[in-house]
């Protein structure tokens, strides 16, 4: 097992093909400061760059699980700077052919709400408050609505973001904006049984599916029954040279 402390309170952890990144910044709210930023985005450009590790979970230390990002910008230039940093975390996040797994133990806003979502598996505690503040100060959270409509009906989401209100886990799985609600204790554990049970496919063909399945959002119907085909035909042929 490595353990690499990054900068700025984000712990990096490899064992086996799990990779882990834990916030560690409790004592501001968990928190994305520029350095995290950086130091995630390098780790994520490294894996799509040479593929080590299968699984990536996203969980945090401290009583919360991520209450947004810091906006240290003052003028056009560094808060163009501040946005492209976290829009191409997002980016490289949803692209990554890791099966991605938030563990939300604690309250998730804003960016980290929107950080979650973007895991393919979100498990939430019961106990989680999950919102979208930014309207309360003025700020149309663009960065999260320039996806949110692929995983909820806009007539589900959109109150979200407009007025900022607290959203129960419930309220979030019923809308798909997560994918499970746990007690706080058992989260671990399901956390734990997701790992293994995503390890124990194949390596190769949960990679296909996952590149796939986010291709499809992208593209038209006819697009996709003509990537479908080839794919199939590439996965079928592997199998058979595998036996």
């Amino acid at each position: 097992m490595d353990i690499e402390i990054l900068p700025e309170s984000v712990l990096t952890e490899r064992a086996g093909a799990v990779l882990t990144f834990t916030l560690n910044n409790p004592d501001g709210g968990n928190e994305i400061t520029a350095p995290m930023f950086d130091a995630m985005i390098a780790v994520l450009r490294g894996e799509a760059a040479e593929p080590s590790a299968r699984v990536l979970r996203i969980r945090a230390r401290g009583a919360v699980f991520c209450t947004g990002r810091e906006r240290a910008g003052r003028d056009a230039v560094s808060i163009h700077a501040e946005v492209s940093r976290l829009i191409e975390l997002k980016r490289l996040l949803r692209a990554s052919s890791l099966i991605t797994i938030a563990e939300v133990h604690g309250d998730a806003l804003g960016f980290g709400f929107g950080l979650a979502i973007l895991c393919d598996f979100t498990l939430v505690s019961s106990r989680a408050r999950l919102a979208f503040p930014e309207m309360r100060k003025g700020l149309p959270p663009a960065a999260i609505m320039a996806y949110l409509g692929r995983y909820a009906l806009p007539k589900q989401v959109f109150p979200m973001v407009l007025f900022g209100d607290a959203v129960t886990p419930e309220r979030a799985l019923q809308a798909g904006l997560i994918t499970q609600i746990c007690t706080p204790e058992s989260l671990p554990e399901q956390a734990a049984e997701l790992v293994e049970r995503i390890l124990a496919l194949d390596e190769t063909g949960a990679r296909h599916c996952k590149a796939f399945f986010q291709a499809t959002e992208e593209s038209s119907l006819e697009h996709n029954f003509r990537h479908a085909t080839e794919m199939l035909t590439v996965s079928a042929l592997r199998l058979q040279q595998s036996k």
